[in-house]
């Protein structure tokens, strides 16, 4: 695959595969561990403890954006992997539920700056446009393959291990990432056309408030983080507490939603060829929304059976992984490419504002008024979610402009434009001869505009 050809990327990769794994243990030992210290109220321990996580990254984040083409992004990548391995190694050592909070709020610190510069490093080393579609598919997979596998090796390991181990495979993880990410040639990042810093912070936002087809991405990130929330945050209790499962049993439910996600982006790549984003995405909120309805039936009358959760956890990741994937083609495809760091950082952070409102529902709601009530709420989030994409997102993108453009004809693909220029030099030469012959002097035709700005470059469907 000429992808993995690639030198600096094939680094990359490795490093998000290692540092994904290593991230997967901490989520289980985290939940375990949340459990182990509140027992009955882990829920709510662990939705606290997430809605810290979402706090970091809404705000910290566009921060990172704005002031990455400042700084030497390798060398900021490597020190933030290797803060995080250092705060993961305190965790095991927790012995009162506030130290939880002060070390998820440190780690996430650092991950919210990391997500963001490693997302926008991305396309400027994968510069073809199919080669990048593939990226962010491969990107996807590895995700997906870790919410899989991940919970696997931890419940092999907890048949071994106390789940406080688990913590020293994520530190190792993320060291292990930072050297690889050291011996990457990173190129520095294209100057912001911004230079007050708090345009530069809030450039990405405008941009998606401003973009019809990123509102609707916007609203389906609510759907993600309504569906995906009963997974994250609920799971540990769920299985422990109403199906009566072990600690092991808590990681292969989370395999079950890995799998869903893992079958889903196997098949999206071939997929996203000959189907439009919107159509994609728009499906599998259908998928989160029934995901969401079929937990809450689960819930209401008591089906608490390992078959029917396995089932549901399965359809929600399906639907994530339907609605994530194509996220990065639609961001590039409506900016320029100076400003890609700003719109993936304002999704980062606008997807995250969604599980903020989502965890403590999850959380706090789950543990204080029960699951079936909890998650009915986050059933209608669900829906409203993909509601507001149906609304907000033209079915007709194609003539879709950034904020501020104005075009006369629908956006070309790149390689179609020396075709277009051709056909239109042809069409106006014949206009010119006929005009010629009856209306002598008046051959020349004007040149017709073409569309400017990010519309004459968009690849997106």
């Amino acid at each position: 695959m000429r992808l993995f050809a690639n030198r600096d990327y094939r680094r990359l990769f490795g490093a998000q595969i290692i540092a994904l794994f290593g991230t997967g243990l901490a989520t289980v030992a985290l939940g375990l561990l949340a459990y182990d210290l509140a027992g009955p109220s882990a829920g709510a321990v662990l939705g606290t403890a997430l809605t810290i996580k979402m706090v970091m990254y809404v705000v910290i984040a566009p921060i990172a954006a704005a002031y990455v083409d400042r700084l030497p992004r390798r060398t900021l990548l490597t020190v933030l992997d290797a803060l995080r391995a250092l705060v993961v190694l305190a965790l095991p050592f927790v012995t009162e539920i506030w130290h939880i909070y002060l070390l998820v709020g440190l780690l996430q610190a650092a991950s919210a700056a990391f997500t963001p510069t490693f997302q926008a490093v991305i396309p400027d080393i994968v510069t073809e446009e199919p080669d990048y579609v593939r990226a962010l598919s491969a990107s996807q997979v590895a995700s997906t393959m870790e919410s899989l596998l991940s919970p696997v090796l931890a419940a092999v390991a907890l048949a071994f291990l106390s789940f406080d181990r688990l913590f020293l495979g994520t530190s190792a993880g993320f060291l292990l990432s930072g050297l690889l990410v050291l011996s990457t040639r990173i190129p520095e990042a294209r100057p912001s056309s911004h230079t007050r810093a708090w345009d530069r912070v809030t450039a990405g936002i405008g941009t998606f408030l401003g973009t019809p087809r990123l509102r609707g991405v916007m609203a389906l990130n609510l759907a993600v983080a309504a569906a995906g929330s009963i997974v994250v945050v609920n799971t540990v209790n769920y299985v422990r507490d109403e199906l009566g499962g072990s600690q092991s049993a808590v990681a292969w439910m989370l395999a079950a939603s890995g799998g869903g996600t893992l079958l889903a982006a196997l098949v999206l790549p071939r997929l996203l060829d000959r189907v439009a984003a919107r159509t994609v995405m728009v499906t599998g909120a259908g998928f989160l929304v029934g995901g969401t309805a079929a937990a809450v039936t689960l819930a209401a009358a008591g089906l608490t059976t390992w078959t029917g959760t396995a089932i549901v956890w399965a359809l929600i990741g399906i639907g994530m992984a339907l609605v994530i994937t194509p996220t990065g083609k639609v961001l590039r495809a409506s900016v320029e490419p100076n400003a890609i760091p700003g719109v993936f950082a304002a999704q980062f952070s606008l997807s995250h504002l969604a599980w903020l409102i989502t965890y403590p529902i999850a959380g706090w709601l789950g543990t204080n008024t029960g699951f079936a009530a909890a998650w009915s709420v986050l059933a209608a989030l669900a829906a409203a979610g993909a509601i507001g994409a149906l609304l907000l997102w033209p079915r007709n993108d194609g003539r879709e402009a950034s904020p501020g453009t104005l075009t006369t004809v629908p956006a070309e693909r790149p390689s179609d434009r020396s075709a277009l220029s051709k056909a239109a030099r042809n069409a106006l030469s014949v206009a010119d001869v006929a005009r010629a012959r009856t209306e002598p002097g008046k051959g020349h035709i004007p040149r017709q505009p073409y569309p400017i700005g990010p519309t004459s470059r968009s690849t997106y469907p």
